[in-house]
This record gives C-alpha cells, structure tokens and sequence, in this order.
C-alpha cells in the first residue's frame, strides 16, 4: 500500500507543493487507485502533476463527509477528466445541505450530477473499497469522551433545517496481517470512536497507526483521554494532521513521539 498526501493545510521544506486547508490522499492498494476526499479546490489536481501521478483513471474517489474543504475539489475533477468507471462512496448525509453562520460549507455538486459523471455509492455500512481497504460507514458513539458537536445546520432528504452532528462522518482502515491503519478525514464522530468501529468491523484489536485530522483544538480532557487511549491500545505510528492543532499535536508528541511530520507530498508505504 502507498498513500501520497496531495492536499493538506502544510507543505514541506524544499518541495514546492501547493497547500491549503483541506485533505486529500492518493491511495494504492495493489491493483486499485484512489483518494481519500479533493481538498477545498483544484490544487490536488496540480500537486499530484508535480508529483508524477496521474488522476485520470482512478477506481474511486470515498469522500470522508461532506464539508467543503475535503469535497471541494469534486468539480475540477469532472472538467478535467472523463472517467465514467468512476466510483464515488460516501455516507448519504454527505450530500446534504450544510451551511454555517449563513454561508454554504457542504458539497457544491448535485446528487444527479454526480449519479450522471460516476458511479454513486451512498452507505451507511461498511463498503470494500479496494482489496484491503474498507470504507467504515456510519461511526457509532463508543466512547465516553468524544461527544457528538454540532457545526452549523443540515438540511435534505425532506427533512427540515436540523442542527449537524456530521452523522456522515466516516474514515478508512487498512487491514494488513500484523494488524490495522486508520486513515481519516476530520474524525468528527471521534478519532477513537473510530478506531473501536474499525477493530469490530475487521475482528482485529492491533492497530498499527492512524493518519488524518483528528478535529482537536483545545487542550483539556478530551485531548488527555485521547492520548490515553493511544497509549493503552499501543499505537504506536501516529501522524495528526489537518484539523488537529499544534498545542494538541504537541501534547501527543510528549506521551507519543510523532516520528514524521504530515505535508503535501509525504508518501507511506504499509
């Protein structure tokens, strides 16, 4: 497996990628091709030119939720490409309307658009995207200290205006024999949250490492049982980007050295 970071809100030192504050990864798993959200805009489409990848005939696109800086660059990729074997995965509510203090912040495509470019895959259960990746589905409240959190409002489907506790959040794990990767967008629903859906669905306790953001801004207790947590599952490759602070990012530095640091053209190989 190879993950390539084309978007993130940093770039590293001598590469001169283009950054912004959103997530995209290009992921190959043996013979399949795919990413993991399209940033805020075009850029993943530029950096992955740079990076001598190319976008044109990828299996999937899974979009982690539906905010904006990870499903923004949807569009570039139908005017710059024609792929009708494209697959699209997502949770239903991703698709839904999302706003914030009055301004947009959901996905900018239709439901129809994106069912006349692709092959669109709404679930809330777990889906095999790729060989040994598999898209998580809806995340289930399993902690005591990830409270749900509202942003903004949804509204869709033929229900009302609702407060949005991002339901449509989801992530990806890797399942290896040694044991399993997390691989996350915001972690709205909770990064450990996350990581306890992904040991049910794969039967498999031994988590080797997560990247993604990991949505924590504030230190306090909710970052202090977090770390915890890394620590008594034993996780021991840990790399927060994103929407993950440099205080939080810091404080888990001290209980687990982060051994790299996330930037646009950062590759791994699992």
């Amino acid at each position: 497996m190879k993950l390539t970071v084309l978007v993130d809100n940093h770039t590293t030192i001598d590469h001169y990628y283009l950054g912004e504050p959103g997530l995209c990864y290009y992921i190959e798993d043996e013979d399949s091709r795919f990413l993991l959200d399209t940033g805020y805009s075009d850029i993943y489409i530029e950096n992955a030119r740079r990076l001598g990848i190319d976008l044109s005939n990828l299996d999937t696109i899974v979009l982690s939720h539906g905010h904006n800086d990870h499903t923004g660059g949807l569009p570039a990729y139908f005017e710059h490409f024609h792929n009708p074997g494209l697959k699209i995965i997502a949770h239903p509510g991703a698709l839904s309307k999302k706003q914030f203090d009055g301004e947009n912040i959901g996905i900018t495509l239709s439901k129809m658009t994106l069912i006349e470019n692709s092959q669109l895959i709404l679930t809330k259960a777990p889906y095999k995207v790729s060989p040994n990746f598999t898209f998580l589905g809806e995340i289930p409240q399993l902690t005591d200290f990830e409270p749900r959190k509202a942003i903004g409002t949804t509204s869709g489907g033929g229900r009302g205006e609702a407060s949005d506790f991002l339901f449509d959040d989801s992530a990806l794990v890797y399942t290896t024999p040694e044991g399993i990767y997390i691989v996350t967008g915001c972690s709205h629903s909770g990064i450990c949250n996350i990581v306890e859906h992904a040991k049910s669905v794969t039967g498999d306790s031994r988590v080797l490492g997560i990247i993604g953001g990991f949505h924590l801004f504030k230190l306090g207790e909710q970052v202090d049982r977090t770390i915890q947590y890394f620590k008594d599952n034993h996780i021991e490759s840990l790399l927060p980007c994103h929407c993950t602070s440099f205080r939080v990012r810091a404080a888990i530095h001290q209980a687990v050295p982060l051994k790299r640091e996330v930037g646009v053209g950062l590759t791994l190989e699992w």
